[in-house]
């Protein structure tokens, strides 16, 4: 059994995806672009041999088609946590709801919303739960 066998449980998923944004702050601060932190976030993802896939494309249906543009997810934890990265000055009502959409529209139960662009990351992260 390898360490991508281990399924482990959402809130437990939740917290190793924080610590791995906690250390990429750590290192990187804030102000850089979204970018440099989604390329930092899947390093640290890698190194901790937690499994993800990134620009994760959802199509979204309305009445029978799929719509173009596709949603792209930032990152897509373990195939069930939706991560949203921001570098922006403050989380608004909007970033919220984007996530939200995302978990409905994907079908997913939990999100995260990351904003790297803040003194502290704690003040940074909100954990979104679809109901």
């Amino acid at each position: 059994m390898t360490a991508f066998d281990i399924k482990v449980t959402p809130d437990r998923l939740s917290e190793r995806v924080i610590g791995a944004a906690v250390e990429v702050h750590r290192h990187l601060g804030p102000g850089l672009l979204e970018s440099a932190y989604a390329g930092a976030m899947a390093r640290e993802l890698h190194t901790r041999r937690i499994d993800f896939s990134s620009e994760v494309l959802i199509p979204i249906h309305y009445k029978g088609a799929v719509l173009d543009p596709l949603m792209r997810l930032d990152l897509l934890v373990e195939g069930q946590l939706v991560v949203e990265l921001k570098a922006v000055d403050a989380i608004h009502p909007v970033h919220h709801a984007q996530v939200l959409t995302y978990l409905r529209v994907g079908n997913f139960q939990r999100g995260l919303l990351i904003n790297f662009n803040v003194p502290l990351l704690r003040d940074g992260v909100r954990r979104l739960v679809r109901d």
